[in-house]
């Protein structure tokens, strides 16, 4: 690493900047937004550099640059069109041992200014040490999609209480309650528009941490969509990096749980068919229980929580515990699969509504109501329906749907395994067996089905 990432306080310093073009005046942009005395040298410059000399109570010098002006600036930078002019204003200003940066030209620096994120008080810098600024700009455009716009209300709001944290709490404390505060409950509130309302749960739980501090544990339900990484939402990313532990589905693809932190706990929870691993009742007390040791749990599941995802069990019995919980949706696997696959679930032509069905056999049988079912003008999905897949293709023509209704299965949706089997009605439970179709795999009825041959475009 040739360069170490400083923070300067440029608070009304007075920065020397010699040259006037636009190159300067997009120096100056930034030298001023962090409250710099702007000093400028240069023969002519443009309307808005001028502008911003006046407005930072500095002054502009409309001559060559001379050794002499460098006793003005405290720290310094070069943006002129001539190549020898930099390089003298470098030379000078390492003689004086003055911080000095040279635009485009990293081997003149003794700094170089960073691709910057900014949230409020908060900043952060990408650098390559003038090697690829543009791909540090890249970084930079990453970083922005992924921080939530709140972080800037979060930062402000700690400002304001940093100093009744510091009385209040030792060393130890400081740095477990502000994690407590940047990932829990009060983070949630701030993400949520009600600053107000977080900054107050933040000075009430202080009180409590200041009289006896206990751990406060939290619990992230978070859908981790049907399997390509790509269709996470920035939420779900942003605690899937915080949690100390993971409790996660079978469902889960693998290159999704590459996305959670490294040091975390991993603990498969993951159910097959005809075999479980964990029971459902014991998922929901081991969350209350890793909770109530201070940890950051994250259950992670496939698709969407709520959505055949018995989210809804779970977060019932953290309620009863009295353990905070976030819930993040996902993309569930029917639009994700559907879409990859080329199949619209509604269509003005095909469906105007779409029922998601379980198809999961309960003592061996598939109870349903088939007559509501086989009525024309829907897309139906059914989930974990492989294993039921020659009841369900029976009992939807048995009540009434046309055996030639088409008919898919979409086996490992949205990865690049994906496979696409197509049928009708009569015909899918052979094709599944034929093609030794494997779960997951998601069952699409409905005329929009027979769009996948002109809308695929996943292969």
């Amino acid at each position: 690493m040739r360069y170490i990432p400083l923070a300067f306080d440029l608070i009304d310093r007075p920065c020397l900047l010699v040259g006037g073009g636009p190159v300067a005046t997009r120096k100056a942009r930034l030298l001023r937004k962090a409250g710099a005395r702007l000093v400028v040298v240069a023969p002519d410059i443009t309307d808005e550099l001028r502008e911003l000399v006046r407005e930072s109570g500095g002054q502009y010098y409309p001559e060559p640059y001379r050794t002499d002006f460098l006793d003005l600036g405290e720290l310094v930078i070069a943006a002129t069109s001539e190549e020898s002019v930099n390089a003298i204003v470098s030379a000078d200003a390492r003689a004086l041992r003055l911080p000095v940066n040279v635009v485009d030209s990293p081997e003149l620096c003794t700094f170089t200014v960073p691709a910057l994120v900014e949230r409020g008080p908060l900043s952060i810098g990408i650098s390559s040490g003038g090697a690829a600024p543009v791909l540090a700009r890249s970084i930079r455009a990453q970083l922005e999609a992924l921080l939530s716009p709140a972080v800037a209300s979060m930062a402000e709001m700690a400002a304001r209480t940093r100093d009744r944290v510091k009385e209040a709490l030792p060393e130890p404390q400081r740095k477990d309650f502000w994690q407590w505060v940047f990932t829990g409950p009060v983070a949630s509130k701030v993400e949520s528009g009600k600053p107000e309302e977080g900054e107050a749960q933040l000075l009430e739980v202080l009180e409590k941490w200041a009289g006896s501090p206990e751990p406060t544990g939290e619990v992230y339900l978070v859908g981790g969509g049907p399997g390509d990484p790509d269709l996470l939402t920035f939420r779900a990313l942003r605690l899937m990096q915080q949690a100390d532990v993971v409790l996660y589905d079978r469902l889960v693809s693998k290159e999704v749980l590459e996305l959670v932190r490294r040091d975390a706990e991993r603990v498969y929870v993951g159910k097959k068919r005809e075999f479980h691993s964990v029971p459902q009742d014991n998922i929901n007390q081991l969350l209350v229980d890793l909770a109530r040791e201070g940890k950051k749990v994250l259950r992670l599941k496939g698709g969407d929580p709520f959505i055949f995802g018995r989210g809804g069990e779970e977060i019932d019995r953290l309620a009863d515990a009295r353990i905070p919980f976030q819930v993040v949706p996902g993309i569930t696997a029917a639009s994700g699969c559907a879409s990859y696959a080329g199949i619209p679930l509604t269509h003005r032509d095909h469906a105007q509504s779409v029922r998601f069905i379980t198809g999961h056999l309960k003592e061996g049988e598939l109870v349903l109501p088939w007559k509501e079912l086989a009525s024309p003008g829907q897309t139906l999905v059914f989930y974990m329906g492989l294993t039921g897949l020659d009841t369900i293709c029976a009992q939807l023509a048995a009540h009434g749907l046309p055996a030639e209704t088409p008919a898919a299965l979409v086996e490992k949706g949205t990865t690049p395994e994906q496979r696409v089997v197509v049928g009708n009605l009569q015909t899918l439970p052979d094709l599944a067996r034929e093609r030794e179709v494997q779960a997951p795999a998601l069952t699409i009825v409905g005329g929009v089905v027979s769009l996948h041959e002109k809308l695929q475009w996943f292969r």
